[in-house]
């Protein structure tokens, strides 16, 4: 399959593009610029906010996609392309059974801003890292606003503490995915970075061959089945691995920019 086709790049960003620090390849706009003079559409497919996104690619967030909340809102020029929502009286429940699990900090994620209850400064450094936009409030079931995520954070480990009553009780009729050492989202069953890039494949005239995706947690597995290019990086996890054709360096050799640093150079030797 020749790389020069592909027409549409997209990466995770904690653990596959950012470093240990939360921060960009220092070549990254440049490296940007050269993807929009070949006309390669590029993304950020995140667990993260819309509006966390938005700061970290300020400088050209009108020229490129945003893929936020794990592919439940998909962004371009401040309009919303695609979302993936969850019913109130579904949210009620999950979060109901979140505050039973003793150490866990729900985030509750709607389309205009984060909600949280948890006023634990431990908590409020790591919810901050991936809401931008957080609004405290004294009960999360009194809140109104389309919601597209809930978010829990569990210090001792998602996997152990949260995924395993999370997922008894709502994995029939939601997707419940580890997307963190400390980190668990609950969407809908429909919900994943995947549908959201087969959802762009379909209105953006480009395909499964000509995409290219980069991961390393549980919640860019449907990413990188929705792309022939797929990349885990040498940091992912060991299960994520077996889903990706391809392997890329480590996030903090900023393995996703050398990868497409390559694929800049085949296209400029064909």
């Amino acid at each position: 399959m020749a790389q020069h086709n592909i027409k549409f790049i997209a990466t995770d960003m904690d653990g596959t593009l950012l470093d240990k620090e939360g921060r960009l390849p220092p070549d990254f706009f440049d490296v940007f610029q050269q993807l929009e003079q070949k006309d390669i559409m590029f993304a950020a497919a995140s667990g993260r906010q819309y509006y966390s996104l938005l700061q970290t690619f300020s400088s050209v967030k009108e020229r490129m996609i945003f893929i936020a909340e794990n592919g439940t809102l998909v962004m371009h020029k401040g309009e919303e392309l695609y979302s993936c929502t969850i019913d109130t009286s579904s949210i009620h429940r999950i979060i109901k059974e979140a505050r039973l699990i003793e150490g866990a900090h729900i985030v509750l994620c709607g389309k205009k801003s984060a909600y949280i209850e948890t006023q634990i400064p431990e908590a409020l450094n790591e919810i901050k890292k991936y809401y931008h936009r957080c609004e405290f409030v004294k009960d999360l079931l009194e809140v109104e606003d389309e919601f597209i995520k809930i978010a829990i954070c569990h210090f001792d480990g998602s996997q152990e503490h949260v995924y395993p009553s999370i997922n008894e009780k709502f994995s029939i009729d939601h997707k419940v995915v580890v997307s963190a050492k400390v980190w668990l989202d609950v969407m809908n069953i429909n919900a994943s970075k995947g549908d959201a890039i087969k959802y762009l494949q379909e209105t953006l005239n480009f395909n499964f061959e000509q995409t290219m995706s980069f991961g390393d947690y549980f919640n860019d597995i449907e990413m990188l089945q929705a792309s022939f290019h797929s990349y885990a990086v040498e940091n992912a996890h060991e299960k994520v691995k077996t889903y990706a054709r391809f392997s890329a360096p480590s996030n903090l050799n900023h393995g996703v920019l050398n990868v497409i640093k390559e694929h800049l150079q085949l296209i400029e030797s064909d």
